[in-house]
């Protein structure tokens, strides 16, 4: 543990990319192999599942440390962390024991379905053996808050940097449903068994904003323009007479979208196709991205469901071929092959292709991005016809090129601390508009102001405080923003009655008191035309 936790520290100290995959890959070279494999996984959102919950876990440290429980709870709202409080408060350990970080991972899912009593016993046994930097990184595990900064790519050159293996090939066997539990790292990293993962999908290649001119773009007629969709991003993998969907996320979704089912039958074995699910009606009709979320986050597909939120694909990029990988081919290559799978193949309405927008100049292509919203749409998608379908995020070949957002002024009526480095700040804010001479709430942000915009403000929620509610502040009702957001749609879960999509801070208007904030009336106005 005591490596890990200093591996912790180290990338928690810095944010230089090569200082990051030095310290990575010289802890991947010492590790043992269960260690290894763990931190792959902690790193790629595979955390062990919480064995307590955080309630016991506040009193437990409460009753170690000798402090009363609100006395606590109050050190937890200054902190901001509850891994960091538990921490700091706990007295200095009594003993040592050295423990790897897969061994007390072993210990915390072995007490998953424990009584209380026991997982107290283990708990605080592990806290009287760790010191402070230990403990913190243990409680992170415990809370499954564990976050730090360090992306599964960067991740991913670490590692190819201790084993040799190339990127691509690791990043494509760390793909996939798997966990430290089921494999291990000879047979997940480096000998790997392919065929015994027939539901593996492949890494997806990701767009930067566009952040140039077009001239150094060249001609249009070097680039395949599309529509931006506003969907979940997800492959649709036919192998061995099967048929799996992945999100983005690297989420196993099949079960949650059995329309695409048939398509096991329906397409070729060995298929792999890139899009974006959305939902689409009978006149084949795209529906917002409103009625897509109807189903997320649901553990049941009910028959409703089905009818109200039909989901189709919009096909966009083929990565797989009669079996082959074809990820270095062109852009043009693979849009020949995915469009002539569709043609050769009755999708029965489930597949459908994007279409190419034709222009002649980038002005023409401005225009027509400027009607994305009225197409169900974020904007458009820039995609070079020459280039190969790569990892992550790269920059030159591929950009998004999203429609402005909308926006709209507010008042901060409450400000609540931040998370991380910003714990101890008011940096979190929530915003109303007017409905005749009351504010009514409807949106949260904590984005997009300067470090020195957010000290102006904490200062001021410091003396303009009306309330206080553990760890949120009431403020009065002066200070104007500028929120900026992607959509708007209707909620039965805000007094508003309208929900945001992204919203985030775009300017302090200083210039603008609160009585010349916007309304409800007008949230009601832009959900009549966008939402």
């Amino acid at each position: 543990m005591k490596a890990f936790a200093n591996l912790f520290s180290s990338l928690d100290q810095t944010t230089k990319t090569k200082v990051k995959v030095a310290a990575l890959a010289a802890y991947f070279d010492q590790a043992n192999d269960q260690d290894k494999l763990w931190t792959i996984a902690i790193l790629s959102h595979r955390r062990p599942k919480r064995a307590v919950n955080t309630t016991l876990l506040r009193a437990w440290a409460a009753e170690v440390s000798s402090q009363p429980l609100w006395l606590f709870e109050d050190s937890y709202h200054v902190v901001g962390d509850l891994a960091e409080t538990i921490a700091l408060i706990l007295p200095a350990p009594s003993k040592r024991v050295d423990k790897s970080l897969s061994q007390w991972i072993d210990g915390l899912i072995q007490i998953t379905k424990s009584d209380e009593i026991d997982k107290k016993n283990f708990i605080i046994e592990a806290w009287s053996s760790l010191d402070y930097a230990e403990r913190f990184v243990f409680n992170k595990l415990i809370t499954g808050g564990f976050r730090i900064g360090v992306s599964q790519k960067l991740m991913t050159k670490a590692l190819a940097k201790s084993t040799g293996i190339d990127e691509k090939i690791l990043a494509h066997r760390l793909m996939g449903d798997w966990s430290p539990t089921s494999v291990d790292f000879q047979s997940l990293i480096i000998e790997p068994n392919e065929s015994e993962n027939i539901s593996q999908p492949y890494p997806f290649y990701l767009a930067y904003a566009l952040d140039q001119d077009f001239e150094s773009l060249g001609p249009t007629s070097d680039w395949q323009v599309e529509r931006k969709w506003d969907g979940i991003r997800g492959q649709i993998i036919v192998r061995d007479d099967q048929v799996f969907v992945w999100s983005r996320g690297e989420e196993l979704v099949t079960d949650k979208f059995p329309e695409f089912a048939p398509l096991a039958e329906l397409l070729p074995n060995g298929t792999v196709i890139d899009g974006e699910i959305i939902c689409m009606d009978e006149s084949k009709q795209i529906l917002s991205f409103n009625v897509l979320q109807q189903r997320i986050g649901r553990k049941n597909i009910t028959k409703k469901i089905l009818q109200t939120a039909p989901v189709r694909m919009l096909a966009y990029d083929l990565l797989e071929y009669e079996g082959q990988d074809i990820r270095e081919k062109s852009m043009s290559e693979r849009r020949v092959l995915i469009e002539e799978i569709i043609k050769n193949n009755d999708t029965n309405g489930i597949l459908h292709i994007t279409e190419i927008l034709q222009a002649n100049t980038w002005d023409e292509h401005a225009q027509e991005r400027e009607l994305s919203r009225s197409h169900i749409a974020e904007g458009l998608m820039l995609k070079r016809k020459s280039s190969t379908y790569q990892i992550g995020r790269k920059r030159g070949d591929w950009w998004k090129w999203k429609i402005d957002p909308l926006v709209i002024d507010a008042v901060m009526i409450y400000a609540q601390r931040g998370h991380g480095r910003r714990a101890n700040l008011y940096t979190d804010y929530t915003f109303a508009v007017w409905n005749g001479e009351a504010l009514v709430t409807f949106a949260k942000a904590y984005s997009g102001l300067t470090d020195k915009e957010f000290e102006e403000i904490i200062k001021f929620v410091r003396k303009n405080t009306v309330e206080t509610f553990g760890p949120v502040r009431s403020v009065k009702p002066t200070l104007v923003f500028e929120l900026a957001f992607e959509g708007i749609n209707k909620s039965s879960r805000h007094k508003s009655g309208v929900a945001l999509r992204f919203p985030r801070i775009k300017r302090w208007r200083k210039d603008k008191p609160a009585k010349e904030a916007n309304t409800l009336e007008d949230l009601h106005s832009m959900l009549d035309l966008y939402g």
